[in-house]
């Protein structure tokens, strides 16, 4: 039975404005520093120093590519680390005064085409309140660890929510305010989110729990890696980021609901935004929505937008391709660093050019500004100091980072500063740079927000937002106020009228008891008398046992096109057909988009059990299809123009991986089994295909094993549709539920 606590709107109130105006010693807890805007107010900073020499503190072996949190004496950082199969990704936190490792957390990558060289791309962000560290995999496992590593909470956003990741590597860090930590990402899963957008997440900082899911915009057009930073702007309390559809957004904090929308490209943003007062400051390195010139630097009014007539852009620079780097701002100056390496220095009001300075040859990590200084991360691992002043930038020091081979050691992170000093981590090492004179600056509190708000309730939030049950558990949902800004208010229970809508189950008050599953559907919630209301989503699952022969599903079109409990099945990807006199699930050519799919369904939690089902795979013209099955995030693979048989962990690595040459027919059907064993440490993972109709074989076709075994994972089908292929009878059957 799951038991959820429900939290009043005063208890968050309060908590949110105890967190959001309290002094705290937020060194560098999130990858822009304590303001979100690249600026430090530490003083006495080193200006120059040397590898292993003068002005290294101290530095340790550490293949990184993002931006230490830096908090209460530790150093947090998110990495790579292993060889062939022991490859895998790494959280760890060191002493920020020593360098001594204080502990170390490895973990399996997974579901994902993200190559080893681009693992830790996201950077690890700090709860300046209870000490957490929250981390966003390659893989898309969304990691709460407490202070000393342990593991509180973690959620696969892949395996519940269809996260989409290309093999770019672009993931997003999260964000945390309040009780919330926030990341966005591409997904596309279930009903109304099964066509793939790019969405915003909240979730209970301490819980994990769905607290809100925004769709600010359209079709995504990159997958994409801006941070969002949160303002106080007329009154409310924004999140404003940066959009694989190529606009900027503001969002209310405490809901998610759109406030504005500024379109600036026409693909997708990767740079932060910068915010000083009510102007927010974009860049980006592609076409411009209403020119054919590459690049722009903008200046929005992020007032006032409720005016449609009005126009929000103070001022632009077309030309300047800063793609990458987000910017600076400081002392009426915006510093934007450009795709090579190119720093431009605007004055921030009016957006004229002051000067440009060369900083190297590539430009992806963004700069730094304290103590006076620039210190600017160019890919080619090169570290610059730069002196800045009115008219130019003068080099106080510039140090180039080498692997042990004598090539360059990248840099993609942006700098921290804390404690006086600076860190930054290369592919081969985490540096602290420091002459023991810094001084660390007490940071400035943000804008003091009303504990509470005024009027009545402008729109209401059911927390969660969204679960996935097995039969029989229970949830208590909660109803939460919020005024037409977006800030907490208090609603009664005695307010609310609870409603089910396209779910069977048992509801009395905010307390629901799922039935058998699988099924899909919402909780409803509105304010009596009122049309202010709120859905959460609930998706009921079996652990167990499960069987799926497509026979209740309709074939029209219109219908349901796959099961709506699995997901990653919506959008048009797969649908259900007549084929031969029985009903079956097709997977066709996509029209838009990759060919590959994976689909989940059953919770990531699950373990211990085994999976099959039949496939049929066609010819078109000269290309087949592959077709398979996955358990605990591992594939088994039945592959088409190669002819084999293959057992996998993580596609753009093969970490683990067994292939068998096995000659299979097109337009013939073959059942084929699954299952993963963990024993004595090592994952045994074993497959079987033979054609259907015929007696099973005793053997298992092909075994492998994994000395990191995945110990949970969710079932499902696997699919690349270079022509149709088609799945039939699938079933998942044993105990299915981890520790």
């Amino acid at each position: 039975m799951k038991l959820f606590r429900t939290v009043s709107p005063w208890a968050l109130a309060i908590a949110v404005l105890a967190v959001t105006i309290s002094p705290v010693s937020a060194q560098w807890s999130s990858w822009r520093g304590p303001h979100q805007s690249g600026v430090s107010y530490d003083t006495g900073l080193i200006d120059a120093w040397s590898v292993d020499g003068d002005g290294q503190l101290w530095r340790v072996p550490f293949a990184g590519r993002s931006t230490p949190a830096i908090h209460d004496g530790r150093v947090c950082v998110v990495g790579r680390v292993g060889e062939g199969i022991t490859r895998q990704e790494r959280t760890a936190c060191f002493d920020a005064f020593t360098g001594e490792l204080q502990w170390d957390h490895r973990f399996n990558v997974f579901h994902t085409t993200i190559p080893f060289t681009r693992v830790g791309w996201s950077s690890p962000v700090v709860d300046v309140e209870t000490g957490n560290l929250y981390v966003h995999g390659v893989q898309g496992l969304l990691l709460c660890y407490d202070r000393d590593g342990n593991v509180v909470w973690s959620r696969s956003l892949t395996e519940e929510f269809r996260r989409i990741s290309g093999y770019g590597g672009r993931i997003h860090t999260p964000v945390v305010d309040g009780d919330l930590v926030i990341v966005s990402f591409l997904n596309g899963s279930w009903g109304d989110q099964a066509v793939p957008r790019h969405r915003y997440f909240a979730f209970d900082k301490r819980s994990g729990d769905v607290v809100w899911i925004s769709t600010p915009g359209g079709r995504p057009l990159d997958t994409t890696y801006s941070t969002p930073v949160v303002a106080q702007i007329g009154g409310r309390r924004l999140l404003i980021g940066g959009n694989a559809d190529g606009a900027v957004y503001g969002m209310e904090i405490h809901t998610g609901r759109k406030v504005w929308g500024f379109g600036l490209s026409k693909r997708g943003l990767n740079v932060s935004v910068v915010v000083d007062g009510d102007r927010v400051y974009a860049a980006h390195s592609e076409e411009n929505l209403d020119t054919t010139t590459m690049g722009r630097v903008v200046c929005i009014d992020a007032t006032g937008f409720g005016d449609v007539t009005a126009s929000h852009e103070l001022w632009r620079v077309d030309g300047v391709p800063a793609g990458y780097a987000s910017p600076v701002i400081h002392d009426g100056k915006l510093f934007v660093l450009d795709n090579s390496a190119n720093l431009h220095c605007f004055d921030a009001n009016s957006g004229d050019g002051l000067w440009v300075h060369d900083a190297g040859r590539v430009g992806k990590g963004s700069p730094v500004w304290a103590d006076g200084k620039l210190f600017v991360p160019e890919v080619n691992g090169t570290l610059q100091i730069l002196q800045v002043g009115d008219d130019g930038a003068s080099v106080l020091d510039s140090d180039q980072m080498l692997m042990p081979d004598r090539r360059d050691a990248e840099i993609f992170g942006s700098p921290a500063v804390a404690y006086g000093n600076v860190y930054f981590t290369t592919e081969e090492g985490l540096y602290c740079l420091g002459d023991g004179e810094g001084i660390a600056a007490a940071p400035k509190t943000d804008d003091e927000i009303s504990a509470s708000g005024n009027g009545p309730a402008n729109q209401i939030q059911i927390v969660p937002a969204e679960v996935v049950l097995s039969p029989g558990d229970r949830v208590d949902f909660a109803v939460r106020g919020f005024d037409a800004n977006g800030t907490p208010v208090s609603v009664g229970e005695d307010e609310v009228e609870w409603e089910l809508e396209g779910l069977p189950g048992t509801l009395t008050g905010g307390v629901f008891t799922a039935p058998a599953g699988p099924e899909v559907g919402n909780i409803a919630a509105q304010l009596k008398g009122t049309s202010v209301h709120s859905r959460a989503r609930v998706r009921v699952v079996p652990a167990g046992d499960q069987l799926e022969t497509f026979d209740a599903m309709s074939s029209e079109a219109g219908s349901n096109s796959a099961p709506a409990a699995w997901i990653g099945s919506g959008g048009g990807k797969f649908s259900v057909v007549d084929l031969d006199g029985e009903r079956v699930l097709m997977k066709g050519l996509a029209k838009r988009g990759l060919q590959r799919s994976n689909v989940y369904i059953g919770p990531p939690s699950m373990s211990g059990y085994t999976v099959q089902a039949d496939v049929m795979g066609t010819q078109g013209k000269r290309n087949r299809p592959d077709v398979g099955l996955i358990a605990q995030r591992y594939i088994l693979d039945l592959m088409g123009n190669h002819q084999r048989l293959q057992i996998r962990s993580w596609a753009a690595a093969l970490r683990m991986e067994k292939t068998i040459d096995f000659a299979w027919e097109m337009g013939v059907w073959y059942s084929m089994k699954m299952r993963v064993d963990v024993e004595d440490g090592e994952a045994l993972v074993r497959g079987k295909v033979w054609q259907r109709g015929t007696a099973e074989p005793e053997q298992w076709t092909i075994t492998a094993t994994d000395p990191l075994p995945n110990l949970q994972g969710s079932p499902g089908i696997y699919g690349y549709s270079a022509a149709l292929l088609y799945y039939d009878n699938v079933t998942v059957s044993g105990e299915g539920q981890a520790d």
